[in-house]
């Protein structure tokens, strides 16, 4: 199929928003481009009726589904525009022979350095003084220095990486967990790896780094946060299934961790109900962790560029299955 006969699918809306090159790059290969104008992803009803004719989707966080992809009768291939892919059916998508690729690395800095700010927001307590501040106090709180501190990343992939590339002027001990840790980097970054229990009762900051999938599901739990240090801190920019968001509230409250920051949730955005809200010590943002220029200019390109690979009949670079 030639590119200017494909229908293309893009749903991520910061696809092209700070290089409207990128848009303009895909517009001029792909016959017709349609982009998603809701602020949100799309629901797995909403792709059914979008679907039916389009060959080629980039896509974000949108419910892609059985019931969705049931309607994609020429779909090729789904470019995830980001690197989890938990949110696509990939059995479905294999029996269907629809190519899912993804972007690796490709926000790893983005969100390391989100990691680091929420690590000085909360040991200085920002949102706090900023608050108590503003309405007119002037707070003496005793904020943390991160110099002498044990620092847990639990995931030494990517964004684990950066965040210990970071973290190398601030003169503290960072210890990692994975299951297939990466030994060399490990060593050059001066990073101990160690088992998870040793990390959760050594480490003053413990940040997740690691995909959703089934032995992670709420892998956080009561036992997880028990074994903690206590007065730690939990950081969690990858994906809000992997905490029991009630038994972290608990642990908060109870002051067992002192406090966490969290920009994933289990229901996005969470309800206003959601008394993770409520509490001071938690810091929270709108899963915006890979929204800055180079990230989503690299996930830009390299899911455009996969996406147009499969449809030319070529191989993509960052094939999933």
């Amino acid at each position: 199929m030639e590119l200017k006969d494909c229908r293309l699918l893009v749903t991520p809306t910061s696809f092209g928003k700070s290089n409207p090159a990128l848009r303009r790059d895909l517009e001029a290969l792909a016959g017709e481009v349609i982009y998603n104008d809701l602020p949100r992803p799309l629901t797995s009803s909403e792709l059914a009726t979008v679907l039916p004719g389009v060959h080629g989707f980039i896509a974000g966080l949108d419910e892609i589904n059985r019931a969705a992809l049931e309607h994609a009768g020429q779909l090729k291939v789904i470019a995830r525009y980001g690197v989890g892919v938990d949110n696509v059916d990939l059995a479905f998508a294999r029996e269907k022979g629809i190519v899912v690729t993804n972007t690796p690395g490709a926000n790893a800095t983005s969100v390391a350095e989100l990691i680091l700010a929420f690590m000085l927001g909360l040991a200085r307590q920002i949102p706090e003084v900023y608050t108590m501040t503003r309405q007119g106090g002037w707070p003496r709180l005793n904020g943390l220095t991160l110099e002498n501190k044990v620092i847990g990343i639990i995931g030494f992939g990517a964004v684990g990486q950066q965040v210990a590339r970071h973290l190398g002027g601030f003169n503290c001990r960072v210890i990692a967990t994975d299951p297939f840790p990466d030994q060399e980097t490990a060593r050059a970054l001066a990073v101990e790896l160690v088992k998870l229990d040793q990390l959760l009762v050594e480490a003053d900051f413990v940040s997740l780094n690691l995909p959703l999938l089934p032995d992670t599901r709420e892998m956080v739990n009561a036992e997880f946060l028990s074994k903690m240090k206590r007065g730690a801190y939990l950081i969690n920019t990858a994906r809000g299934e992997l905490v029991d968001e009630a038994a972290l509230y608990q642990a908060l409250k109870s002051g067992h961790l002192r406090g966490a920051a969290l920009d994933v949730f289990v229901t996005e955005p969470p309800h206003p109900d959601n008394p993770l809200l409520e509490l001071p010590q938690v810091i929270v943002t709108p899963h915006c962790a890979a929204h800055t220029d180079g990230a989503t200019n690299a996930m830009g390109r390299m899911a455009m560029m996969d996406c147009l690979a499969v449809l030319r009949g070529e191989a993509p670079r960052y094939r999933v299955i």
